[in-house]
């Protein structure tokens, strides 16, 4: 496969009328995904989706679909995620598409492919949709990691259907979409049996597949509809989604490109393909934003903090998947302070409500998506700034914070607080950045007496919330030298070194997942075992056995 840098760009944007994979749809307080996969309809060319196996292409299809979930069918409760596809659920990541991907393509999509799933609990969780996987056939690798998903797994029981993670035995790789961590930490897998599970090509099926916990229940064929329907009824029945919510249409992004530059109506992203850097500028409203519920159900997809997040949330995927080398990104932002500190107070009041509850989930995954970026991050707050309230979270998120504390009070930027810094949006480890910025201390107690209060750079630094403050003679060379030194380090060990440091502390099952996707998985792909010439990846289905070598290390 060629890689993203000489193939066409990856576009995220799509909607259901252009699905080539899943079937959407829903009545009532039920929705049905349901995955039929188009062989021929790879993102790429060199392989055939099989056997309802998967590419980036069809889990791009079901993140949108996931939404439209989420903000266009407010009275679902439920979801039910199954297979069109006669006796096989899914068969996982494509193999074929694996084998001739070039280690940066495999490593993102297993990332995107966590970020979905991991969204799937996160709507659980916070929104109350409830999911139950139908599996109604044979139930392999990635497939069984989307089954793992969802709230619960019914699977057929018709002496053939089973689930496995054959990852090991098959192609001496790993789970990379949290497979292992889900069968361990949510599951409660017995480990004996999980190392059984992990290392059989078949898989297990029927009634054992209960009795370790792998799924569920069972249901014979004739009965299958029928206890997957209960089921996904029975857990949403609990659900605080109101029956008459009125949906709001996600209409399609609007963005200019050139070689250089994206732009979309709140942000921008600059790129300077010599310093290896991208600028991401996100902006505040340019107009008062609705305050009062009525208006801003009205304004839908055009209010600014979902508008916004939308936006951001495609810069974020763009870049990660199209810009590789473009290894940091300078987070800046610029627009009235008081309008953003607005939309955070309607947040706030309205949080109850589900479609501003649904907009807060939005920006708490766009934001989680920029925490697991590979990329370093530098917040640059400078004269024309907001980095206020939920715009603050960019500046929290990243590796170093510059604020210049210039000669003129006049040009002097602000950086504000809100509550919607103290918990509002988490990191997938549970903490706020505020909270792991401090390590839980004292020092968040002194930060959240200054809501509400422009602090200027000597504010900032005295309570921690800033890397450097330089004045105007050392602001320039101070930033020229922070880029020159992290542009000239090892991409590797920066990757490595980011990923501990953004997330110490208290662990999750999420940082568990993505911790073993970056230091395990991204070794293990790139390991002669799995893609050398005999390597288990590039020999599968040519009739081949790999040849290992067999040194542990």
């Amino acid at each position: 496969m060629d890689t993203p840098a000489s193939a066409p760009r990856v576009d995220y944007r799509t909607e259901p009328s252009q699905y080539r994979h899943w079937k959407l749809s829903a009545e009532g307080a039920l929705a049905r995904l349901t995955l039929d996969v188009a062989e021929d309809a790879g993102i790429r060319p060199g392989y055939k989706l099989k056997l309802n196996s998967y590419d980036l292409g069809v889990d791009v299809e079901f993140a949108d679909a996931l939404n439209r979930i989420r903000f266009e069918h407010p009275q679902v409760r439920s979801v039910i995620v199954t297979s069109g596809k006669d006796r096989v659920f899914c068969s996982g990541a494509n193999i074929f598409m694996l084998g001739v991907s070039s280690h940066a393509w495999k490593v993102n999509f297993c990332k995107f492919t966590n970020e979905t799933r991991n969204g799937i609990e996160d709507t659980s969780k916070h929104s109350g949709v409830k999911f139950v996987a139908a599996v109604n056939g044979a139930c392999a690798g990635g497939g069984y990691e989307l089954a793992l998903a969802c709230d619960e797994i019914v699977l057929v029981d018709d002496r053939s259907s089973s689930v496995s993670l054959p990852e090991v035995p098959l192609l001496g790789v790993l789970p990379g979409t949290g497979g292992l961590t889900r069968v361990t930490d949510k599951r409660k897998v017995r480990h004996d049996l999980a190392d059984i599970f992990c290392t059989s090509v078949e898989g297990v099926r029927g009634q054992r597949a209960v009795d370790w916990r792998l799924v569920d229940s069972i249901a014979k064929p004739a009965q299958f509809a029928a206890a997957v329907h209960e089921r996904a009824e029975k857990l949403g029945a609990a659900s605080p989604r109101p029956a008459e919510a009125k949906g709001v249409a996600l209409p399609r992004l609007e963005r200019e490109e050139s070689e250089n530059a994206i732009r979309y109506e709140h942000v921008a992203i600059e790129i300077d393909r010599a310093r290896r850097t991208a600028t991401i500028v996100v902006k505040a409203p340019a107009a008062a934003q609705p305050v009062d519920i009525g208006a801003i159900e009205a304004a839908g997809a055009s209010w600014w903090p979902l508008a916004m997040a939308r936006q951001l949330d495609d810069a974020i995927l763009n870049l990660r998947t199209n810009e590789l080398a473009i290894g940091t990104w300078i987070l800046k932002t610029e627009g009235d302070t008081a309008k953003v500190l607005a939309c955070d107070a309607a947040l706030a009041k309205h949080g109850d409500h589900g479609f501003v509850r649904e907009v807060t989930g939005f920006l708490r995954r766009t934001l989680a998506r920029l925490d697991v970026s590979s990329r370093t991050l530098f917040a640059l707050v400078e004269p024309g700034s907001c980095f206020a309230g939920t715009l603050a979270e960019l500046a929290f998120a990243a590796d170093r914070i510059y604020m210049l504390d210039p000669d003129d009070p006049a040009r002097a930027p602000n950086l504000s607080l809100s509550e919607r810094n103290f918990g509002a949006y988490p990191m997938v480890n549970g903490q706020s950045r505020l909270a792991r910025r401090f390590h839980g201390g004292a020092e968040i107690e002194a930060a959240r007496a200054a809501i509400g209060r422009p602090l200027d750079a000597k504010e900032a630094s005295a309570l921690g919330l800033v890397t450097s403050a330089p004045d105007d003679i050392d602001w320039a060379d101070e930033i020229r030298i922070a880029l020159e030194e992290r542009a000239s380090l090892s991409p590797d060990a920066l990757t490595g070194l980011e990923a501990n440091l953004r997330f110490g502390g208290a662990e999750s099952m999420e940082t568990r997942i993505f911790g073993r996707l970056a230091a395990w998985q991204n070794w293990i792909f790139g390991r002669p075992n799995a893609v050398g010439d005999k390597g288990a990846l590039k020999v599968y289905g040519k009739g081949e056995k790999a040849a290992f070598d067999w040194d542990r290390v």
